[in-house]
């Protein structure tokens, strides 16, 4: 059990039989009154973020979070399937799960999997990743005005803008969280 005066940022509870992590909390003694903890939290499997005062001695169940790293195989077009490479168990995550910096992702990659009594609800992909460029057209000679761009398809099929001196089979580095070209790999 965990009370509302426990709470630090980082602390996931259940609360209604929905899963939350602190954001922000702010303990408050007024001069008149009862004190109480004013909390900021995320619900993790939906995102969304809501702000509630609490007395301190309210009591809450502690959710533990699993977090696992487990490598990408495939995706059969409607599951992904992901696999565990110490016991080689398979997880099938469905496409709704996965954020749309997964199209960053190739196979064998790992992934950070975040669930909740075996129910996932979150898919995270490797900060940086190195992608071969597959297409993107010849940068011209004497086009160098400042920060000229193209865009450059990658070996997964996502789409970035690049330097105008990238060319056909350049290994890139991409930071998944933004979708931006850092730099040559």
């Amino acid at each position: 059990m965990l009370t509302a005066g426990d709470f630090k940022n980082g602390v996931t509870f259940e609360m209604e039989g929905k899963v939350y992590q602190v954001i922000e909390f702010q303990h408050v003694k007024p001069g008149k009154g009862a004190a109480f903890v004013r909390t900021k939290y995320r619900d993790v499997m939906t995102g969304a973020i809501r702000e509630q005062s609490f007395n301190p001695t309210a009591k809450f169940e502690n959710a533990v979070i699993e977090r696992r790293e487990l490598q990408y195989s495939y995706d059969d077009g409607d599951l992904y399937h992901f696999m565990d490479t110490e016991t080689w168990e398979e997880t099938l995550i469905s496409r709704d799960m996965v954020g749309d910096n997964f199209k960053f992702v190739k196979e064998e990659m790992m992934c950070k999997i975040q669930s909740y009594k075996g129910k996932v609800f979150s898919v995270e992909p490797p900060t940086f990743v190195e992608l071969a460029v597959t297409e993107t057209e010849p940068g011209v000679r004497g086009d160098t005005a400042t920060n000229v761009t193209k865009p450059a398809t990658l070996e997964t099929g996502a789409v970035v803008k690049v330097p105008i001196f990238i060319n056909e089979g350049d290994v890139l580095k991409i930071d998944t969280r933004t979708g931006e070209y850092l730099e040559r790999a």
